[in-house]
């Protein structure tokens, strides 16, 4: 995995006051939690982590202009997103991707999953475009699925995604590790949902605070 070094370069550019700076740009692409649904089919944009992020980057540097944009789709899994991500995001000429697919990924399998990820990481640092790749946020199963069986498939995914992250020297975001720590000091999961398999706003604060990390 990368160091903070990694995004030296994107700090450096928020930092720049007029006229020196321009725009930059963060794409987040993903499935229905970067989208922004809560209970669906409400979508909370402004409550969700992209948001969130961009409101605290901009607390951070003040005279920084940044655009944080959505590309994702609800329901989408990693295959999907790689097969638009030409168009709809690099499209945007981003400084930076943050890339989240592991609750969908589940139904396509690991293989299929680290595939698409490779393709979309690959085609992000050929242009220049520093990464971020997140782990799932945790999913209570709901009536689908047994939560514990919900939970070993997203761990696999989560070590997956790991992995990548460390071949590629791309960053982590690590969501799923985040909202293991809430559980593992005293709180429940269902603190952190608004939906069986969608955050609420404490979730998706723990997501937006494992990205800001990288902005430092």
């Amino acid at each position: 995995m990368a160091t903070r070094a990694y995004m030296a370069g994107v700090v450096e550019l928020l930092k720049l006051e007029w006229p020196a700076n321009r725009t930059v740009t963060v794409a987040c692409h993903g499935h229905s939690v970067p989208a922004g649904y809560f209970a669906t089919p409400t979508v909370d944009t402004f409550r969700a982590y992209p948001h969130l992020l961009h409101r605290r980057l901009k607390a951070r540097y003040p005279t920084a202009v940044i655009n944080v944009v959505t590309t994702a789709v609800g329901g989408e899994d990693a295959a999907g997103g790689s097969a638009r991500f030409e168009r709809d995001v690099l499209g945007f000429r981003p400084d930076v991707v943050t890339l989240d697919y592991g609750l969908n990924d589940r139904r396509i399998g690991l293989e299929a999953a680290e595939r698409a990820w490779r393709e979309m990481i690959e085609a992000a640092l050929a242009r220049g475009v520093r990464v971020i790749l997140l782990t799932p946020t945790m999913d209570d199963g709901g009536e689908e699925e047994p939560a514990a069986e919900a939970r070993a498939g997203l761990r696999r995914h989560a070590e997956q995604i790991r992995r990548l992250a460390a071949e590629y020297g791309v960053a982590l975001a690590d969501s799923y590790a985040a909202f293991e720590r809430y559980v593992r000091d005293g709180g429940s999961v269902r603190d952190l949902l608004s939906w069986p398999n969608h955050p609420n706003r404490l979730g998706h604060e723990l997501v937006a605070a494992e990205l800001i990390q990288w902005f430092q």
